[in-house]
């Protein structure tokens, strides 16, 4: 009995993962996507990562540590490792080499646009993981202790997550112009809510604690923030269809809106 249970919190969480791939499906369906469509799906991925981070991610992190510290300590050390996450995505662009650092000068305007599209769509991917990564540990423990409970919160999960999809996989698609290619990489980050259940089945359900689940929270959220304030949205602008970016940023953050409202 108990086999089935784990079996099943499993098949639940990889379902919420890889509805990722399905916003990667979504992505990539259209044949021949414009420079208003690219601009309205990086404000779209942009609004949906800054709407998640401020909204759920920082206070989840506030939340952990405020339990793990008492409040006021918890509120000040998630601020301090909200802007440590930011401190530490930038230093990390500021190391990668010229050769494919888009904001270097040596390049055609094509290539640092290719460029500067695939490295949004990598460290989109890798914030994404890195935050579906505890989401799958939750939402295999709240599928194992109930799974009748757990079946809605996998679909608003699943539905949470199709965006995020489109987030990783528009500009990987634009700068190697391979549908695969950006399927395969929203696809993956999906994975890591399963990965995260496997990991914290086995390891860490023994250990894992507020204090380490808030500072990982905080210092997602500060990721993410940089990328959508230094790789999308600036990305989205130089299309030349800034309003269409605009747009695309409030719709991304009504439909996260309403996805955690149904999680809710």
């Amino acid at each position: 009995m108990l086999t089935q249970q784990v079996l099943l919190a499993f098949a639940l969480t990889l379902v919420a993962g890889l509805a990722t791939g399905l916003g990667g499906v979504v992505a990539v369906l259209r044949r021949s996507p414009g420079t208003g469509f690219l601009a309205g799906s990086l404000g779209f991925s942009a609004g949906v990562m800054l709407y998640v981070s401020f909204v759920e991610i920082l206070p989840e992190g506030r939340a952990e540590l405020g339990e793990a510290f008492g409040q006021s300590r918890g509120s000040w050390l998630a601020t301090g490792v909200f802007f440590a996450g930011i401190a530490v995505i930038a230093v990390i662009d500021k190391l990668v080499p010229e050769a494919i650092n888009p904001h270097e000068p040596g390049s055609t305007e094509q290539k640092r646009r290719q460029a500067m599209m695939m490295k949004a769509g990598a460290m989109t991917a890798v914030a994404l993981a890195i935050h579906n990564f505890p989401e799958g540990f939750a939402t295999f423990t709240a599928a194992l202790a109930n799974p009748s409970v757990a079946i809605p919160v996998v679909v608003a999960i699943a539905i949470h997550n199709i965006p995020e999809g489109i987030a990783v996989a528009v500009p990987v698609r634009d700068a190697t112009g391979s549908r695969a290619k950006g399927l395969l990489w929203a696809t993956v980050s999906g994975i890591a809510e399963p990965a995260g259940a496997a990991v914290g089945f086995l390891f860490l359900m023994p250990v894992m604690g507020p204090a380490a689940l808030g500072v990982s929270f905080a210092a997602v959220a500060g990721i993410m923030v940089y990328i959508c304030l230094d790789e999308l949205l600036p990305t989205a602008v130089k299309t030349g269809k800034h309003h269409v970016a605009i747009y695309g940023l409030i719709a991304g953050m009504g439909v996260m809106a309403l996805s955690l409202e149904l999680l809710g």
